[in-house]
């Protein structure tokens, strides 16, 4: 009769070790270097948030005590996550981002670390055994902390990047680390720096991205993984609610605010907004839908751009499903809003074989298109969106030779007018429900002159829809696919999106 209880106690001590060993999307979570206070990790599951405790001497020297939550990479790799200490502050606790080549306590490593005095620093051991060590320019960032930390591994080199809340990233310093196998372990990490006391920190939107080489070809060797994500654009907080390892694409925020609406293998699907099992849309003979699907203010239809023998065209139908009706019948055209009226659409179309893209209004129930954009003075507009209150169509536009940037117009095509002016490429302009604000994707300069591709470092950003500093909301893996259609919550707090990576972790 004492087998029964004593293979229960061995059943749950196993069930305990896995639980140790993994951590959320962790497939180890340990203590390195023998720590005097053993430390924990847990993982909320509905928050996607990590709750950390850590002692530990320090990351330093020839020995490194400290909480671990890692993987096995091989390869290049970005490695994201935002950051808040909890708890009274210690000078000189530490918390960030690591790659090591062991879980031996002197093994060779870089990481960058924020302190409990606003120090943030890049670190490395060249070698197993060898010192630690810094460069000069370390940061001191006073009271006000960075909290978004980000590791990417390009080849040999290693650069480590953060951010304010708000704010870019800006790079905190890059090496080359030639001995560093191919396969790493990488992670978050905690050490209180004073082996008789734990202190904890809280870590979330944490995401491991693997990049593609720079040649590839999604054509020819297939698109990369997705995670459909949503986020609260005021506090920051992501979650992510589905994954693939092949591509979907442009979510919408259905009426309800109970499910999302996204593109997939040249058809629409649905999912709750919490993730779970997605639910094919009836688009009737539209089998070759592309990413600009957009749902009247009303709540009642659904205009889409679906291409066949003829081209992209815009069509309309019922939201909750149909068989579409043609609104153009010349290609291409592709749609990107609906008037407030419910009446009209706005699309941008190449006409009379010039190749060169122009916005343009129709009735839904036929008529002449009006042309609102006369491209002379431009290479390239997109992205054009009614607020809802009708006063203004939003759009994107780069002057020949500049950069892409957002603006806005008279629903006449006059008074156009520049809402940004910074060095990025700024595409898809998308209002919220309320009016207030414009969330839109943010390319780095150095991307092809008005293109939006896919698999880059991009930035959501926010800002007042009257013009104003833009603030970023969330820093991604993605581009094309990510935000190209209005994606806004109905309560004007969330966005839904897209975001990439290799591989699913």
């Amino acid at each position: 009769m004492q087998i029964r209880p004593l293979l229960f106690c061995l059943v749950l001590s196993q069930l305990l070790i896995a639980q140790e060993g993994h951590v959320g999307i962790f497939q180890r979570n340990e203590d390195i270097g023998g720590p005097k206070l053993a430390g924990s990790a847990t993982y909320d599951k509905a928050s996607q948030t990590y709750s950390i405790s850590a002692a530990g001497a320090n990351i330093w020297g020839t020995k490194d005590e400290f909480r671990y939550l890692y993987n096995s990479l091989e390869g290049d790799f970005i490695l994201t996550a935002n950051f808040e200490f909890v708890g009274e502050n210690q000078t000189h606790r530490k918390m960030g981002l690591m790659a090591r080549t062991s879980t031996d306590d002197d093994a060779e490593m870089i990481g960058g670390f924020l302190h409990g005095n606003g120090l943030t620093a890049v670190q490395w051991r060249e070698v197993d055994g060898a010192e630690i060590k810094s460069p000069n320019n370390e940061i001191l960032a006073s009271k006000r902390f960075f909290s978004v930390i980000q590791l990417e591994r390009k080849g040999n080199r290693f650069t480590l990047r953060a951010a304010h809340m708000g704010e870019p990233l800006q790079e905190l310093g890059s090496k080359v680390l030639n001995t560093m196998p191919k396969a790493v372990f990488a992670g978050i990490v905690l050490c209180s720096h004073d082996e008789n006391k734990l202190e904890t920190a809280k870590v979330w939107n944490v995401r491991i991205d693997r990049p593609v080489p720079e040649d590839y070809d999604p054509g020819k060797e297939g698109w990369m993984g997705c995670r459909l994500e949503t986020m609260n654009v005021f506090n920051g907080k992501r979650k992510v609610v589905h994954e693939k390892d092949g591509r979907f694409e442009a979510p919408n925020w259905m009426p309800d605010g109970e499910e999302l609406l996204f593109n997939m293998d040249g058809s629409l699907f649905t999912i709750p907004v919490v993730g779970g099992n997605i639910k094919k849309l009836n688009t009737g003979s539209a089998i070759g839908i592309n990413n600009d699907h957009c749902i009247s203010f009303d709540g009642k239809m659904l205009g889409i751009s679906s291409s066949s023998g003829n081209g992209s065209n815009v069509y309309v139908l019922p939201l909750q499903g149909g068989e579409p009706v043609a609104v153009t019948t010349e290609s291409p055209s592709y749609l990107h809003g609906w008037a407030p009226n419910n009446k009209e659409v706005v699309y941008v179309a190449q006409r009379n074989g010039v190749k060169i893209y122009d916005i343009y209004k129709k009735s839904i129930d036929g008529g002449r298109e009006i042309k609102l954009t006369a491209n002379e003075k431009w290479e390239h507009v997109d992205g054009c969106e009614y607020s809802p209150d009708g006063k203004y169509i939003y759009y994107n536009a780069s002057r020949r030779g500049g950069t892409m940037q957002l603006w806005r117009m008279k629903p006449d095509g006059s008074q156009k007018e520049q809402l940004t002016f910074d060095d990025y490429n700024d595409w898809f302009p998308h209002i919220s429900p309320n009016g207030e604000w414009i969330a839109f994707i943010s390319f780095e300069p150095t991307i092809e002159l008005n293109s939006h591709p896919s698999y880059k470092r991009v930035m959501l950003r926010l800002m007042p829809v009257n013009g104003g500093a833009p603030r970023v909301i969330a820093n991604l893996y993605g581009g094309q696919g990510t935000i190209n259609v209005n994606s806004w919550s109905p309560d004007s707090k969330h966005l839904a999106f897209v975001s990439n990576s290799a591989k699913k972790e």
